[in-house]
């Protein structure tokens, strides 16, 4: 399955619950907001030891990405051709590391 054919999927179930499946029927703010609040639960359930089943960490990132597809659907935006584009994109990037606070292996 494509993530536009599951992008299509999540927005007939927005359709029938009345989650918006136009920009005017959302405000782009407070589902920024849901991502965010999704990543949390993720993490908190990660930091719990609490990676799968009912609000685990699994679950928890499924429902970011739902979340992120919904958005998506919304807007019209072909996700799939952003993600191969930034992955190319980030193939050829290369990072200071010396220059940021942040570790990487």
């Amino acid at each position: 399955m494509t993530l536009k054919e599951i992008i299509d999927i999540i927005m007939i179930q927005a359709k029938e619950k009345g989650f918006g499946t136009k920009p005017e029927e959302i405000n782009v703010a407070e589902k920024i907001a849901l991502i965010h609040s999704e990543v949390s639960e993720a993490f908190e359930a990660y930091r719990h030891k609490n990676i799968k089943g009912k609000d685990g960490f699994e679950e928890e990132l499924g429902d970011v990405v739902q979340r992120v597809l919904h958005l998506c659907g919304i807007m019209k935006i072909d996700i799939e051709k952003s993600i191969l584009s930034k992955i190319k994109h980030n193939k050829e990037r290369k990072w200071e590391w010396d220059e940021i606070n942040e570790s990487h292996s």
